[in-house]
């Protein structure tokens, strides 16, 4: 009778015990749970005198220069509560928080209000700093989680105004806006504003539809 060969053990770590690795494909549960689509068929804007939207909508104003898109919107839009940004909330906290504390307060307080006005069905307006994807994301998310319609306005500058860093972005985004993709972002209806446009607009206001007789 011929010996069975001898069994070789082989003693596994405590530290290597359990341990995850790529040959093994992931458990149900194992992957963080994907994003909300919060896509959206997107109408391009024409540049007119007056702009309509409903009531309780987000509109977001983006701009290279979030200076000039401040005064835009407090030059048209009507109903000038509804009128939002980083720089009024860090005008209210100056001489109330610490400086090392007021960039981190005033987007917390930012937030507060958004979700404030969202969760009371109130019209936003929201001009925000720089062309970057992300902040549009977050605002947008927040809106689409609530159920109310998204806007896009792209405020141009001239050419001077516009930083080295940006011209990329805003580019892509242009590009983005003119062919509806924008949409992908979330946006319902998306507008491109400059050069003799941005004067002949008037105003914002958000409204129902006009009854039809």
């Amino acid at each position: 009778m011929s010996t069975p060969p001898s069994v070789r053990s082989v003693k596994i770590g405590a530290d290597e015990r359990g341990g995850w690795t790529t040959d093994r494909p992931p458990r149900e549960g194992d992957a963080p749970p994907r994003p909300v689509d919060v896509s959206a068929r997107c109408r391009v804007l024409a540049p007119s005198d007056r702009l309509r939207y409903s009531p309780g909508s987000l509109l977001l104003i983006v701009s290279p220069d979030a200076a000039e898109a401040g005064r835009f919107a407090e030059r048209v839009v009507e109903e000038r509560g509804a009128v939002l940004s980083l720089a009024k909330v860090r005008t209210l906290l100056a001489g109330r928080v610490a400086e090392e504390e007021l960039e981190m307060r005033a987007r917390e307080l930012l937030d507060a209000a958004v979700v404030k006005r969202l969760g009371e069905r109130q019209t936003i307006v929201l001009t925000l700093e720089g062309l970057d994807a992300a902040e549009r994301e977050r605002y947008v998310r927040l809106a689409h989680g609530s159920k109310r319609p998204r806007h896009l306005i792209l405020l141009e500058v001239p050419r001077d105004l516009v930083a080295d860093e940006q011209r990329a972005t805003l580019n892509e985004l242009r590009k983005a806006l003119d062919s509806g993709e924008i949409g992908q972002e979330g946006f319902q209806t998306a507008l491109r504003l400059g050069g003799g446009a941005t004067g002949e607009l008037k105003r914002i206001v958000f409204q129902p539809p006009p009854r039809e007789d």
